[in-house]
């Protein structure tokens, strides 16, 4: 089963790390960077990205999943 990537702070840079996972995937000097690529685990995984902010707090949510009744994306 395919596990949610997390897009989140760590000291001075963003890592992303597999929902569960203890270790980060792989760290990144910038939030852009960490969301790229955490967007492309995801979208092979079919799975979600859940991006957070500098506090932690979860500032955003991508879905790459194969869902019935799809949420109505009003950003784009």
């Amino acid at each position: 089963m395919s596990k949610e990537q997390h897009v989140t702070p760590k000291g001075s840079l963003w890592q992303v790390i597999g929902a569960g996972n203890t270790k980060a995937t792989k760290l990144f000097d910038t939030q852009k960077e960490a969301i790229d690529y955490g967007r492309e685990i995801a979208k092979n995984q079919k799975t979600e990205l859940v991006i957070h902010n500098r506090k932690g707090q979860i500032r955003d949510k991508d879905s790459y999943g194969n869902d019935n009744c799809p949420p109505r994306d009003t950003k784009f």
